[in-house]
């Protein structure tokens, strides 16, 4: 599976990504809001092996990797969340290299994958769980044309204490009537 833009390339995550993949996923500060911080390299390896191959596959996550083409170099991912039972819906996670932030990469990236989701896979909804703290993420999902549909106080268990979870959600009409 390949995708492509003007900087970057988005294709399958693979084993040869692991030591770039650990690099930036392992900063448990840059990852403040992430669920899952790997702790080594093997661990990173189970991770990406038991990852689908082909998207599209009911309740599987596949994770794109996002090659920089002027270096050739994995500077973040995007992993796309099908839900069992439901083919219409998808939802979206993030991860960037801390130094690739502020340089417009994850928009493009996520233009990308938005465009992919609805026009490739024809899916009605995309949607975005984030922690309210995370500001510039959810930015990002507003620059992108999501609205903020739910705010559910303490809802998840995470890291040791309860916190809200807001999602964001991008339908596939809104998304045609912005880009026309």
């Amino acid at each position: 599976m390949l995708l492509s833009t003007k900087r970057l390339e988005l294709r399958t995550i693979k084993s040869s990504d692991k030591e770039a993949f650990f690099k930036y996923r392992s900063n448990a500060i840059a990852n403040i809001y992430q669920d899952w911080i790997p702790k080594s390299l093997k661990e990173v390896e189970a991770y990406i092996k038991n990852k689908p191959t082909v998207p599209n596959q009911p309740n599987t996550w596949f994770q794109f990797g996002l090659i920089e083409k002027s270096s050739c170099k994995l500077i973040g991912d995007i992993g796309l969340h099908f839900i069992e039972n439901d083919d219409k819906q998808v939802e979206i996670g993030y991860t960037l290299n801390k130094d690739f932030q502020g340089k417009g990469y994850a928009t493009e990236a996520l233009k990308c994958i938005i465009n992919y989701i609805f026009i490739d896979l024809n899916k009605y909804r995309i949607f975005a769980s984030v922690d309210p703290r995370n500001i510039p993420s959810i930015k990002l999902l507003e620059r992108l044309g999501f609205r903020k549909e739910a705010h559910f106080e303490k809802s998840i268990y995470f890291k040791g204490e309860w916190v809200d979870d807001i999602i964001y959600e991008l339908l596939q009409q809104e998304w045609r009537n912005k880009t026309e």
